[in-house]
């Protein structure tokens, strides 16, 4: 199969992000909506981290069984590295902008305040905030969407086009929702980014799927798999943290766990196209 061919198999997978994306426009929602909101998103990323380690585990999983105890120990040192860079860096990232934050001079008139900015105990829920978290969310799954784009690459290599348009038709169902998912925080706090921004979201979140499409026709390699999902896992966690710690301020507990369970389901139910093709 030819390469332009492969590459547009990767851009449409990772173009339907966008599709998801226009939700982050919504005009100051209320409380309930903002609730909800907030809620769907934490319920898609709770399924992803799931998937995400599950996916990462195989390798590992797969060496115990046949007993090669050397790569399983390997994959497992990159798995727990690439968790905590994923997890604990993000902290101490937030940890430093909120130093540089305190360090610059106090906002004029009309400008964000600091908790804002750096996300502080005051700054849940806030638009600040809502756009740092999108901005996390586009990258853990752009992580993820890396690790996608590398099956759909490998599959279209090895002229296995059934499976490879079978995974772009599940990726791209997927993606859809985790486009959703990255909007929903600044959709409940009613800011409303920018088409631009907005276009920058899909591409961090999307445009690793085509990279991942265009690599994996010529390199798959069990470590680098692990590595990039584990990196995405150990950030949706964190940011699960976030969003969870937004909803519990919000004080809507039905309707916080309703939309958690939402989200759970969504991202079950698209998922099922992509086991329903073998990947």
């Amino acid at each position: 199969m030819s390469t332009e061919k492969i590459a547009l198999l990767g851009a449409i997978a990772g173009f339907t992000i966008f599709l998801g994306l226009p939700i982050g426009r919504l005009r100051a929602p209320v409380p309930r909506l903002r609730a909800i909101l907030n809620a769907i998103a934490a319920g898609i990323l709770i399924f992803l981290l799931w998937d995400v380690l599950a996916h990462a585990w195989e390798p590992i999983d797969g060496a115990l069984s046949e007993h090669h105890y050397g790569p399983a120990a390997g994959n497992g040192a990159v798995l727990t590295a690439g968790v905590g860079i994923g997890l604990v860096g993000l902290v101490y990232f937030d940890r430093w902008v909120a130093g540089r934050a305190r360090r610059e001079p106090a906002p004029g008139p009309g400008a964000a305040s600091t908790t804002e900015l750096t996300g502080g105990p005051a700054a849940s829920g806030t638009p600040g905030q809502a756009a740092r978290l999108a901005m996390l969310i586009a990258t853990g799954i752009g992580l993820h969407n890396f690790a996608e784009g590398l099956a759909i690459g490998n599959s279209a290599a090895k002229g296995e086009l059934g499976l490879a348009v079978l995974l772009v038709i599940g990726f791209g169902t997927h993606n859809a929702t985790e486009g959703f998912g990255i909007v929903a925080p600044m959709a409940a706090t009613g800011n409303r980014p920018s088409w631009g921004h907005l276009a920058l979201l899909g591409l961090i979140g999307g445009g690793p799927t085509f990279a991942g499409t265009l690599l994996g026709r010529h390199l798959v390699n069990d470590t680098l798999s692990v590595a990039f999902l584990a990196l995405a896992a150990g950030s949706i966690l964190y940011v699960v943290i976030e969003l969870l710690a937004v909803g519990r301020k919000l004080d809507l507990k039905k309707v916080t766990t309703w939309g958690i369970f939402l989200g759970v389901m969504a991202g079950f139910l698209t998922d099922a196209i992509v086991t329903a093709a073998g990947a």
